[in-house]
């Protein structure tokens, strides 16, 4: 079976993690966290990162530090994994979903700048959904596949409700907007995952970075217990959300090759381009011109396809040992979120019904990759 992502550990990984075994450096303490955050740092355009044991524990304290907090709402696509909603709800807050572009898969602006002319109005310092009464604390954007949201536009309507932006960048290592490193380029906080299967790993974990220093001082403070001076005195009610040393030196390692890395991962993308070119009114994801995406995932768009047809394409692809799967399910559909406000989900509902991702790992062979082409065009014929 071809993997659909599978980590490339062929560099200094286990060099590192024995260095941390001899060194005794196994916990949150150690020097390869702060190297891994100042890898991660240059590679986002930002001074500082900080890193953490989870993305969903990144965006939880990013989602914290700007000020969100029980019974407020987040706006955020429908069109996701479901940590992105469950970071707001253990922040106490709800979602509010609004639907992506076909440009990008991505929250689109102008449904986004629609619904709230529509339901929202600006109280002082403070956006209040007129509907409920609740304050609309952040808006929260996803980096979709790896591809950047169109944050400008998005950052034109966020200011004009004076809400902040926390961008779930969990794939989007290495991506960048319009000429900008991705954490550089526009949201108050973005945060990475490291989870096993994505482009770069630490075998789990995540970062946040911002280019405002103080904020992100603010998450380094709230994720390591807001511990206030040496000895066990604290300032606030916190988390115990750090990077252990052992995850940050494989982090050390995959960053060190980072370059590399994405050259693969940009190559795989173009074989597909070129081999799924005009298969049945099928397409692979968008890139829009003003982003350079990090092809975390590729994939088929089945645009016309029904839920009954992409499961069969599944099916076969699995059965030619191509490791394809059925993909995110919209967060408004899923059981926790069922009753949250959403906005209509024509792109989101139609992505649900339509994508089937493909192999993506940055060590997929040219041979390997012309066998999932092939078989994805058998399976899409068929």
């Amino acid at each position: 079976m071809i993997p659909l992502a599978e980590p490339d550990l062929s560099g200094n990984e286990a060099a590192y993690l024995q260095e941390c075994i001899a060194s005794n450096y196994v916990s949150s303490v150690g020097p390869f966290v702060e190297r891994f955050e100042a890898l991660i740092a240059q590679s986002a355009g930002t001074a500082t990162a900080v890193a953490t044991c989870s993305g969903t524990a990144g965006l939880h304290v990013a989602l914290v530090a700007v000020g969100v907090g029980p019974g407020d709402l987040v706006v955020t696509p429908a069109y996701s994994f479901i940590a992105t909603a469950n970071a707001v709800a253990i922040a106490g807050a709800d979602p509010w979903f609004v639907d992506i572009s076909p440009a990008s898969w991505t929250l689109d602006p102008e449904a986004l700048d629609a619904a709230l002319a529509r339901d929202v109005v600006r109280n002082g310092n403070v956006a209040v959904h007129r509907p409920s009464g609740r304050r609309v604390a952040a808006i929260l954007p996803v980096h979709t596949l790896g591809h950047p949201a169109d944050l400008d536009a998005i950052a034109l309507v966020a200011r004009r409700y004076g809400v902040p932006i926390v961008a779930d960048a969990a794939a989007a290592i290495g991506a960048s907007y319009r000429g900008k490193p991705i954490g550089a380029a526009g949201a108050d906080l973005s945060v990475f995952s490291f989870n096993g299967n994505k482009t770069i790993t630490s075998g789990g974990g995540g970062a946040v970075v911002g280019p405002d220093p103080a904020l992100v001082k603010r998450v380094r403070h709230l994720s390591a217990t807001a511990r206030a001076g040496a000895a066990y005195q604290h300032d606030a009610v916190a988390f115990n959300y750090r990077m252990t040393n052992l995850q940050a030196a494989v982090g050390c390692a995959q960053m060190e090759r980072l370059g590399a890395i994405m050259a693969a991962k940009r190559a795989v993308r173009a074989r597909y381009v070129a081999g799924l070119a005009g298969l049945n009114g099928a397409g692979v994801p968008p890139a829009a011109t003003w982003a350079e995406s990090a092809f975390w995932i590729n994939g088929v768009d089945l645009a016309n396809a029904t839920d009954a047809q992409r499961t069969a394409a599944v099916d076969r692809l699995r059965k030619d040992g191509i490791d394809a799967r059925e993909f995110w399910q919209p967060l408004h559909r899923q059981q926790p979120y069922r009753g949250a406000l959403a906005e209509t989900q024509t792109i989101s509902e139609r992505l649900a019904a339509g994508f089937i991702a493909l192999p993506s790992s940055s060590n997929l062979s040219a041979s390997d990759q012309e066998r999932v082409i092939a078989a994805c065009r058998r399976a899409v014929a068929g």
